[in-house]
């Protein structure tokens, strides 16, 4: 199982950022598809879920009207838009890949997005 994250970075507050999740190794398109992020001296939190299919999607409240999840599994890809963004979602980002009736789980590496002027 391998991931491949990308689109982190530095960004000014108000500012956006597209994070990519590219994954192989396992039946992308048979896992529910999330993004985590954890900030220092914090737990790690989930942001976005999306199912198998993209039919459901869930945020979390702190970035619900900002943030977009979206997958293509042609490309087994999954992405997370950040619009708006504010200095609390300074984070180390991590894609999550998840299947309920196997139980697997796998983790990216974690992608750093710094909100700051």
């Amino acid at each position: 199982v391998q991931f491949v994250e990308s689109g982190g970075g530095l960004v000014q507050p108000g500012g956006s950022l597209r994070l990519s999740c590219a994954a192989s190794g396992f039946p992308f398109s048979s896992y529910a598809m999330s993004w985590y992020r954890q900030a220092p001296g914090k737990e790690r939190e989930l942001v976005a879920r999306i199912s198998s299919l993209g039919v459901s999607k869930n945020y979390a409240d702190s970035v619900k009207g900002r943030f977009t999840i979206s997958r293509d599994n042609a490309k087994n890809t999954v992405y997370l838009q950040m619009n708006s963004l504010k200095p609390e979602d300074t984070a180390v980002y991590y894609c999550n890949a998840g299947n309920f009736g196997s139980g697997n789980t796998y983790w990216g590496q974690g992608t750093q997005v710094t909100v700051s002027s």
